[in-house]
């Protein structure tokens, strides 16, 4: 029987939404990945003890129909949608079709499931690559959609997009209350580090780590260094995206970030100094850079009164504490320890 979504009696502007009750029953979708990992840990610090999780075994997100029946089991009154298949430049051109495919059908199982089994409120976690590769800059939320997106990462970036329009539609046609934020880039406890399929920042702590470690002189950097990118860390989202489910029941969706970025070849020369490598940093420009610029417009977010607390250098050293306490696990491939 599917069932219709009950639209609870609740105001969408700021100021009189109700917060998630102590006791509501809550999902986070992909709890294992960095950001599901960091909004589990931030709930759990806040007081809040009925949260749902579920691994892959136990949950393929992409079968509609397992999806349809843990819902109908659990009725989840809040739900973090933080699954998804993620990757650097590297993995998102490399598995175009894997990154559409996946991230389409997980978005719309779990979106669809919230729906029809009468979710309060579900946030979507989108990405900073929604938006047009050439777009004014820092990237407004209105920016969505205004010209094409950036070649390498553009099936991810369709996938995310369809999530956000999915919500917007859903509340739209049923009354949901679903919101979608934008995060910028992320790194943190729980980062990947696998050279083929990892972001940026933890690509450079592994390489510069091993270099180090082996007594490099010199270590390469994919493209000229030239772009410049923004940071944020993965607990610091935590922290935005529950107090954004308590305050925020807007349609557009919400960037989260810091509003501040740096170069590629400036956060090098600060993942180098963390890690205490002191060798030569040289930068193969037969590599692609991506976007030239990405650097949020959080002015939204900043008005709604959440800023961000981790400042970058303080970040990546508790990263770096994070990849040396599991380094076992992200560097067998190489040997090196």
């Amino acid at each position: 029987m599917v069932l219709t979504w009950a639209k609870p009696a609740r105001s969408g502007t700021k100021g009189t939404t109700y917060s998630m009750e102590k006791d509501a029953k809550i999902y986070i979708a992909g709890h294992r990945g960095m950001v599901g990992g960091a909004i589990l840990r931030h709930l759990q610090t806040q007081g809040y003890k009925n949260l749902l999780t579920r691994t892959s075994k136990d949950l393929d997100l992409r079968n509609q129909q397992a999806v349809a029946d843990f819902f109908d089991k659990e009725r989840p009154a809040y739900v973090f949608l933080a699954a998804a298949k993620v990757g650097g430049i590297l993995a998102n051109n490399t598995y175009r079709g894997e990154f559409l495919y996946d991230n389409l059908i997980i978005e719309a199982n779990i979106i669809e499931a919230a729906r029809r089994y009468s979710t309060t409120k579900l946030m979507f976690l989108g990405s900073s690559c929604i938006y047009p590769k050439l777009a004014p800059q820092p990237l407004k939320e209105s920016y969505l959609l205004t010209g094409p997106l950036e070649e390498t990462n553009e099936p991810y970036a369709i996938a995310k997009i369809a999530g956000i329009k999915l919500c917007e539609a859903y509340r739209d046609q049923y009354g949901c209350n679903f919101i979608s934020v934008m995060p910028t880039n992320l790194y943190g406890k729980g980062d990947n580090y696998d050279l083929q399929k990892s972001h940026v920042l933890p690509a450079l702590i592994r390489k510069f780590h091993e270099a180090k470690v082996k007594g490099d002189k010199e270590v390469v950097i994919w493209g000229t260094g030239t772009p410049k990118r923004e940071f944020l860390y993965a607990d610091d989202l935590a922290e935005a995206c529950v107090f954004l489910m308590n305050e925020y029941d807007g349609k557009e969706l919400v960037n989260v970030g810091t509003g501040e970025d740096l170069s590629i070849k400036e956060l090098a020369e600060l993942v180098a100094k963390v890690v205490g490598f002191e060798g030569a940093l040289t930068f193969d420009t037969t590599k692609p850079d991506g976007t030239p610029r990405k650097l949020m417009d959080v002015s939204k977010l900043h008005a709604l009164g959440w800023r961000h607390q981790v400042e970058l250098p303080e970040g990546i050293r508790l990263s770096y504490e994070d990849f040396l306490q599991h380094k076992d696990n992200t560097v067998k491939a190489t040997g090196v320890a």
